[in-house]
């Protein structure tokens, strides 16, 4: 008998990477990887690169990453995480995840481009006395408008 405070079996949380589509998830980051790697070697045949893939399996990944998921998580936490994936709205969140990842990801890119910005222009108005007092009676000098109405003070 199972004790829900023991680590998750790695059946459940094979499960878990299923529902989820985490095993596809790594063959699409190896195949990313595959790409990158034929650009550093172009005159590497194609025969090559799918005999390559082919060797790939999959489950490997899954077999390596259950003792990661039995660190945090218990049976119990587990089965109620399958639970919500394999509900109407865990779907959609499943769905839609690869699409909110990606909004973010580039969101936090222009905000991390803006914020780094504001940082070299504050380094630039510290150490210069004259161009802080230009900045300061013409606000839109030297820098970009912040696209996240972040103050810049």
């Amino acid at each position: 008998m199972t004790s829900w405070s023991e680590p998750a079996s790695p059946s459940s949380i094979k499960k878990l990477m299923e529902i989820t589509g985490v095993g596809d998830l790594s063959v699409q980051m190896m195949q990313q990887m595959i790409l990158s790697l034929k650009q550093q070697a172009p005159n590497t045949p194609h025969k090559y690169w799918v005999d390559f893939m082919s060797e790939i399996d999959p489950g490997e990944m899954e077999n390596l990453v259950v003792p990661i998921y039995q660190k945090y998580l218990t049976e119990e936490d587990v089965v109620a995480i399958n639970e919500f994936y394999s509900s109407p709205v865990g779907k959609k969140l499943i769905r839609h995840q690869p699409d909110i990842m990606r909004e973010s990801m580039a969101l936090g890119q222009r905000w991390g481009q803006d914020f780094s910005r504001r940082v070299a222009l504050r380094i630039r108005l510290n150490q210069s006395p004259d161009r802080r007092r230009t900045i300061t009676e013409n606000p839109g000098a030297g820098s970009k408008q912040s696209n996240f109405n972040l103050e810049t003070r």
